[in-house]
């Protein structure tokens, strides 16, 4: 019988539910609430910084990032290519337009040259993406961010553990956004968070995503009855109390799972290294991979649908690895990124995940090697 190998996988078990029934003993579900003032205080040491900002999702996280940097209409803002199209959605959601730069071909993200070709008079900002978790080239970014007058913000969905050269994900930039989704690192199903150094950039944010005025909870402590009054448009972004407890308990599982992953990349790479037809993922020896995917170059010649297919008959979980962002056609006309469109089309996700054994790992490999040396995935 074919075995079933799941694609993504939280590590979920007794402590987060009874996070959650503390919760539930608590009266307080709604969002920012005590179970999230606790979870940013966690955070902040995963993050490397002072301040965090729990919140909705990533893509929240993000377009409250940046709002908080001042991006508006007329701005140009720009962003790695090579991303899941909500980095640039929340450069739209604030009225300005996403330029997509090229990566680099091998760890995929933002690539400095291509960002110092994107710059013109309307540029105002970077964001730069880790993507699947590898964090992009922060101290070159930061020298032309710093030599254009520009700010740089970190999409830092898929890297919770990461690092860069001893910095952990999150202190790379001015400020940085991390997702919870179900796929990534640590999880609460959904959730997100803003981090920075910056206090004035969090504490805009916080008022901008409770609608436009101080949370409940700040107010629950005065000593007045407060009515608040809106001064500024400002969003439903906040994360349950519910998610935030789940949270905790995943952060603390974080270096396990982290290690967990690596152990799983680890395998992959002695067992398919010799692989003529693929081109495995690189970790460079100056940062931490949090392998928040392990995601596979297949060679020219091979059709990655028929590859797709003939994996997911032997029960082994797949998908595409992420997005080309400026072929898609709600962005419009935009410049070529050739590295990145060819990335798209011959990139392979295979499981990654905390709980893959030795034996998952083994099968996972053996299934690949047998697929992409048939005959029947060929163009």
């Amino acid at each position: 019988m074919t075995r079933n190998v799941a694609l993504g996988q939280p590590t979920v078990g007794e402590e987060e539910l009874a996070a959650v029934a503390d919760v539930f003993a608590s009266g307080w579900l709604s969002g920012a609430g005590p179970a999230c003032v606790a979870l940013e205080s966690d955070f902040a040491a995963v993050a490397g910084v002072d301040h965090v900002l729990a919140t909705s999702n990533c893509g929240s996280a993000l377009h409250l990032a940046l709002l908080a940097l001042g991006s508006g209409p007329g701005d140009e803002v720009i962003v790695g290519d090579y991303t899941f199209p909500a980095t640039g959605h929340s450069v739209m959601w604030t009225g300005a337009r996403p330029v997509f730069a090229d990566v680099r071909p091998d760890i995929w993200s933002l690539d400095p040259a291509a960002v110092e070709a994107a710059i013109t008079p309307r540029t105002v900002g970077i964001v730069a993406v880790d993507v699947f978790g590898q964090p992009a080239d922060y101290d070159e970014l930061r020298a032309i961010a710093d030599k254009h007058g520009l700010w740089l913000l970190e999409d830092a969905a898929c890297a919770a553990g990461a690092t860069y050269k001893g910095r952990p994900a999150g202190s790379l930039a001015d400020a940085a956004a991390f997702s919870f989704h179900g796929r990534k690192g640590i999880t609460a199903g959904e959730g997100g968070a803003l981090v920075s150094a910056r206090k004035d950039l969090v504490d805009h944010a916080r008022k901008l995503h409770t609608y436009g005025i101080s949370p409940a909870i700040v107010r629950d402590a005065s000593a007045e009855l407060p009515v608040p009054s809106f001064d500024e448009l400002g969003y439903n972004y906040r994360l349950s109390d519910v998610a935030a407890a789940i949270m905790r308990v995943q952060v603390k599982r974080l270096p396990t799972l982290v290690e967990n992953r690596a152990k799983a990349a680890a395998g992959y790479a002695q067992l398919l290294g010799d692989v003529e037809q693929l081109t495995l993922p690189v970790e460079l020896a100056d940062r931490t991979h949090p392998w928040q995917s392990y995601v596979l170059t297949l060679a020219p010649e091979l059709d990655r649908g028929a590859v797709a297919m003939a994996l997911r008959a032997q029960g082994v979980g797949c998908n595409f690895g992420t997005y080309a962002s400026h072929v898609q056609p709600l962005y419009g006309d935009t410049a070529p990124c050739p590295v990145s469109a060819d990335l798209f089309a011959r990139h392979v996700a295979i499981p990654m995940h905390a709980n893959l054994t030795e034996d998952d790992v083994e099968y996972v490999a053996t299934v690949v090697r047998d697929v992409v040396s048939s005959a029947a995935v060929r163009r």
